[in-house]
């Protein structure tokens, strides 16, 4: 049920990190790993990466808001992989910037990545799906998608977006035997919060009270979730993000003493 052997994979933005951790558990369920970068470098990093972890991986460098070059890449993909039966939209960028000094070419900048880049990317997969009766789609949204916080406007704004667009492709595409479904994950232990998980750093802290199961996420708590979504065990799963937060969105805080 939750084999994934003879499928092709494609996670975007998954030279490191969720990414990556994704791609590496679709790979062990059976997944043929293709991944895609924005540029050469990063693209040859991950490939050494998955190398170094025994993994065959087909990367392709493409701009996931470029609709050619996305539409050109996915022809190639299909030419030389296979039609691609399972895509993680996993390419995103954030910019901590308070709104009121935040530009709108930056506040566009996160929206076309976040929320353009799977719109595009799922669209130009979606005819081989459908040709091939079916397929599967995961959006990685995030806890932003349901919560407010300062500095993040943009991010929240795309993944709240990206969390209905979720919604509105499994409409639409649900009686092709497509199902669009989102992973929100938490606050994730990677190299880009090593600063801010230092101990003593007083988000650390903030994070840790928040989470009932007090401590951060890992990549690996992914890992599960992501099979679970790419298999058929998800046949009847349509249009829900499953958040992987160790218990924050469930939470209203601890009362004080």
């Amino acid at each position: 049920m939750f084999s994934l052997k003879g499928k092709t994979a494609l996670v975007t933005g998954a030279s490191y990190g969720i990414g990556y951790a994704i791609a590496k558990a679709l790979h062990a369920a059976g997944a043929t790993i293709v991944f895609n970068e924005i540029n050469a470098d990063l693209m040859q990093k991950g490939i050494a990466s998955y190398k170094a972890d025994g993994i065959t991986a087909h990367g392709y460098v493409f701009d996931v808001t470029d609709e050619e070059q996305v539409y050109q890449a996915v022809a190639q993909i299909t030419s030389e992989v296979g039609v691609i039966d399972i895509l993680v939209n996993n390419a995103g960028i954030i910019k901590r910037i308070p709104a009121i000094e935040m530009s709108a070419k930056d506040f566009r900048q996160v929206i076309d990545i976040d929320l353009n880049g799977p719109f595009i990317v799922s669209k130009a997969v979606a005819p081989g799906m459908i040709q091939k009766g079916g397929g599967k789609i995961i959006n990685i949204c995030s806890m932003m998608s349901e919560l407010g916080r300062e500095t993040v406007s943009a991010y929240a704004a795309a993944k709240g977006g990206l969390k209905m667009l979720t919604k509105n492709l499994a409409c639409e595409w649900a009686e092709y035997n497509i199902q669009v479904n989102g992973i929100g994950p938490g606050y994730i232990a990677t190299p880009q919060t090593a600063p801010l998980r230092e101990p003593g750093h007083p988000f650390n802290e903030f994070i840790i009270a928040k989470t009932p199961a007090a401590r951060w996420g890992t990549t690996d708590d992914l890992q599960g979730p992501a099979v679970f979504l790419a298999s058929q065990a998800s046949d009847f799963v349509n249009g829900h993000i499953l958040y992987v937060d160790g218990g924050i969105l469930a939470y209203i805080g601890k009362q004080p003493k």
